[in-house]
């Protein structure tokens, strides 16, 4: 399915957040928003996108390097952590005594310390095993791990498994056309899926949007927040950031700050640094994902494939979510210490 044209290249994010702004700004004239997105949101989106794209071509055209292979992970370790991962998510589920997908107070719940182990565990797992060891037996291992913490009820567990599971593959050339297709209509009919179910299982809601709608709806409100947020920028003074690495829940903290009621809110993978730190937070949050991103593409070898498309699709979940999780920031740091060893080997 490769051609010419890496699809897949970091400036994929750009593309991303500009399907994501139409999307909100389209959904912004409708569902009962008072009125639609004002032109600053735009502007600070484009504005992010250029500072991005800034960061990626500064490492493409200034920085030559190429990494070496990373030999030293066995295929039998890394299939038997992907399936530890599978029983410590079942654990999870056993453990919370239903399935969150279908009851909003499990849901609430469900994001325990084993499944904050269990999924980057099975993601990271799951991709360096396709990209070193590939098997087509262990595209039933990706469906399992999509389905176990699709129960869940988060969305992004679904995206980030299928997701990057699709990227490793892509540059694998392991997708055909007719493969490609279907996969890619599994990712989206899991995503709507999983959004909807867990959407009318919330107590007291009573949705009248159908799936494809709700997904207008949810990225209208959630660049809604943003255009909350950009006069308040620089107010928290870091607390956020603070927060991520330490207890508490940056997005409820979000949700009171910004609509003053307690609620766990997306607000965008800008929103979070510009309550922060304003702009100039902005800025350099944007440069440094543009060029680490440009650094993980270019010395992705082995399993630095599985490495770039782990973050590259929690990067481009953070579109909509906001950087706020610290076990995707963990994905990060693997991802630096990949650099480091690659360079090293140099």
């Amino acid at each position: 399915m490769k051609s010419k044209i890496d699809f897949f290249n970091p400036l994929i994010l750009v593309v991303g957040i500009l399907a994501f702004l139409a999307m909100g700004y389209i959904g912004s004239f409708n569902y009962r928003f008072e009125d639609p997105l004002k032109l600053e949101v735009i502007l600070t989106v484009v504005f992010a996108c250029i500072i991005f794209a800034i960061g990626v071509l500064l490492v493409k055209y200034k920085i030559k390097i190429e990494g070496n292979e990373i030999t030293f992970l066995s295929e039998k370790l890394l299939l038997a952590f992907a399936i530890i991962a599978l029983i410590l998510q079942a654990l999870n589920l056993v453990l919370l005594g239903g399935i969150p997908l279908f009851n909003s107070t499990l849901k609430a719940n469900a994001t325990t310390n084993i499944w904050r182990i269990a999924y980057p565990l099975f993601l990271i797992m799951i991709n360096l095993l396709l990209a070193k060891y590939y098997r087509r037996e262990y595209l039933i291992l990706i469906m399992i791990g999509a389905l176990i913490f699709g129960l869940n009820g988060y969305r992004t567990s679904v995206l980030g498994i299928l997701g990057s599971s699709f990227i490793t593959l892509y540059y694998l050339d392991k997708i055909s056309r007719k493969f490609g297709i279907l996969f890619i209509a599994l990712i989206v009919i899991g995503l709507m899926a999983v959004g909807y179910i867990a959407s009318q299982s919330i107590a007291g809601q009573h949705w009248t949007l159908n799936p494809l709608e709700l997904i207008f709806y949810r990225a209208a409100f959630t660049l809604e927040v943003f255009e909350k947020i950009i006069p308040l920028a620089g107010t928290t003074n870091g607390h956020i950031l603070s927060m991520i690495f330490s207890s508490g829940s940056p997005r409820t903290f979000i949700g009171e700050y910004v609509l003053h009621y307690t609620v766990c809110l997306t607000s965008t993978l800008f929103g979070p640094v510009m309550l922060d730190f304003g702009y100039l937070g902005l800025t350099v949050q944007m440069l440094f994902m543009g060029t680490f991103l440009e650094l993980v593409y270019k010395l992705k070898k082995g399993i630095g494939v599985g490495i770039y498309s782990i973050i590259l699709t929690h990067t481009i979940i953070w579109i909509e979510t906001g950087p706020t999780d610290i076990m995707i920031w963990f994905l990060y740091l693997i991802g630096l210490v990949y650099i480091l060893i690659t360079l090293y080997k140099n």
